[in-house]
């Protein structure tokens, strides 16, 4: 038998107090979660710049490099690393061959140098591939995703988002026995979207979202984990089954 005295020593117990190596761990991981991201963005930049001064840099005339100008002006004759400055002259000369290349002059000397190019097997291969990857990269044109969308994948009654390219066109849209308009569509992985799917769906089984695209990105990027805004919209009734109708209705 439990005697009285012990029952109630027993709920008069005081809880274990937290260590100090315990309150010591938690405050650990809670800085490592804030320095992390910001630690890691600083690297990144930090070797991206370090990336592009050496392989600008070298092309600089010798009397421009960073140190022999400080010589010259200063007459301080010690190794200087000038971070950046490499980016500074690639961002100047990217600029000019911009302007350039939208002058007449400048589209001819392209259009001359692509057909010399065009003669060379293996070059031309390369050159092409190359080409496109940076039109499809950087082109600020209609090569933009327009919205995105819910599609039916992989089977019927499950859901996947996807983003909306264009409309099917010419053999694609030939060969396709439909009568209705397909669309093709872009279906990333998670949880990452630069690779997925190319599919082609009839234009009344894809659900246009109102999200945005960088918004429906950020869902597909986290696995569902983070939703746009940081929050989750309402529901609407009419878009819950019978019975959850019927609950809020009561």
């Amino acid at each position: 038998m439990t005697r009285p005295d012990d029952s109630a020593q027993g709920d008069s117990a005081p809880r274990p107090k937290r260590s100090r190596f315990g309150a010591l761990r938690t405050s650990f991981l809670t800085g490592l979660v804030v320095i992390a991201p910001i630690g890691l963005t600083i690297w990144l930049i930090w070797t991206a710049i370090g990336w592009v001064d050496g392989f600008v840099l070298p092309f600089v005339p010798n009397a421009y490099q960073p140190e022999n100008v400080i010589n010259t002006v200063f007459g301080i004759e010690a190794p200087i690393n000038v971070r950046g400055l490499g980016v500074v002259v690639f961002f100047v000369f990217t600029i000019i061959v911009g302007w350039l290349a939208k002058g007449i002059i400048g589209r001819s000397l392209i259009n001359w140098g692509e057909g010399v190019v065009d003669r060379m097997p293996v070059v031309r291969s390369i050159y092409n591939g190359l080409k496109q990857i940076a039109e499809t990269v950087f082109s600020q044109a209609e090569n933009n995703f327009d919205k995105a969308c819910l599609v039916q994948y992989p089977r019927e009654g499950i859901w996947a988002i996807a983003f909306i390219s264009t409309t099917a066109k010419g053999e694609i849209d030939r060969r396709i026995p439909r009568e209705e308009k397909l669309m093709s569509v872009f279906l990333p992985t998670t949880p990452n979207p630069t690779s997925g799917f190319l599919l082609f769906v009839p234009r009344s089984e894809v659900i246009e979202l109102d999200m945005t695209v960088e918004d429906a990105a950020k869902l597909v990027i986290s696995a569902g984990l983070v939703y746009p805004n940081g929050k989750v919209p309402p529901v609407e009734p009419s878009a819950l089954p019978p019975e959850e109708r019927e609950k809020l209705s009561a």
